[in-house]
C-alpha cells in the first residue's frame, strides 16, 4: 500500500472560507478519488493547519488529464492557503508502525496529532523513532495501533493512527511512568499544538478535528 500526506496553513482570516470551499468542492474532490482508486481519504484540522492524508494500494502516477483536475482544484482554493509540505512531492515518513491494518473501520479510533519541533531537532527526532522500529524488529504490532504513521514537512510534525477500540485497555502503573518518560524527552524536541498530552503537561491545546472522510 502506498500512503500520501500532505499538509497546509490556511491563512489568517480564510478558514471559514476554507470550510465552505471544501463543501462546495466536495463532489468533484470524491469523483477524482474514486476514480483513481485513492481510498480512506481524510482531512484533519488543528489551529490553522491542515493535514490530508489517502492510500492507493499500488504505487501508481496520475495522467496528465488527472494532473489537470487537481491544478484546477487546488486553483480554487490558492488564495486560501499556504503549502507546508512541498507540492506535488509526498511528506518525509518519520515513522511507522502499519501493525494488522483494519479494513473495517466500524470498530477503530481515529487518532490524528500535530506538533512543532524545536529548531534544528528533526534528525533527533527521526532517530528517536527509528530506534523503536529497531526495537520492534521483525514483529508484526497485532493492535491497538494500527496503520500508525508520522510525517513532517516545514518543522511540523502529522501523526496518523487507527486505534482498535476492542483491544484497548487501560495502562498498567509501569506503562504509565514509561509514557511520561516518553513524552517528557520529547518535549525537548518539540511543542505540541494537539491536546495530546495536556493531561501531562496542564497545559491546553486544541484537539484535531476530522473534517471529511471518504472511505
Amino acid at each position: 500500500m502506498e500512503r500520501y500526506a500532505i499538509a497546509l496553513k490556511i491563512n489568517d482570516g480564510k478558514m471559514d472560507d476554507y470550510r465552505r470551499t471544501l463543501g462546495r468542492l466536495w463532489s468533484e474532490i470524491t469523483a477524482f478519488l474514486d476514480r483513481n482508486e485513492i481510498h480512506n481519504f481524510s482531512i484533519w484540522n488543528a489551529e490553522d493547519l491542515i493535514f490530508i492524508y489517502g492510500e492507493h494500494d499500488t504505487a501508481f502516477m496520475l495522467s496528465p488529464e488527472e494532473e489537470a483536475v487537481i491544478e484546477n482544484l487546488t486553483s480554487q482554493m490558492s488564495d486560501l492557503f499556504t503549502w507546508v509540505s512541498t507540492p506535488g512531492q509526498n511528506m518525509r515518513l518519520m515513522y511507522h508502525n502499519f501493525g494488522i491494518i483494519r479494513s473495517d473501520k466500524e470498530l477503530i479510533r481515529h487518532r490524528m496529532f500535530m506538533t512543532k519541533l524545536k529548531p534544528g531537532c528533526e534528525e533527533e527526532y527521526k532517530a528517536r523513532h527509528d530506534a523503536l522500529i529497531e526495537q520492534r524488529g521483525d514483529s508484526v504490532d497485532p493492535g491497538p495501533d494500527s496503520n500508525f504513521s508520522i510525517w513532517s514537512a516545514g518543522g511540523y510534525i502529522f501523526g496518523y493512527n487507527e486505534i482498535d477500540t476492542t483491544m484497548e485497555t487501560e495502562e498498567t502503573p509501569e506503562e504509565h511512568e514509561n509514557t511520561i518518560a516518553w513524552e517528557t524527552r520529547q518535549l525537548e524536541i518539540m511543542d505540541w499544538i494537539t491536546n495530546d498530552v495536556d493531561w501531562m503537561t496542564k497545559e491546553h491545546h486544541v484537539s484535531s478535528i476530522r473534517l471529511a472522510w471518504h472511505p
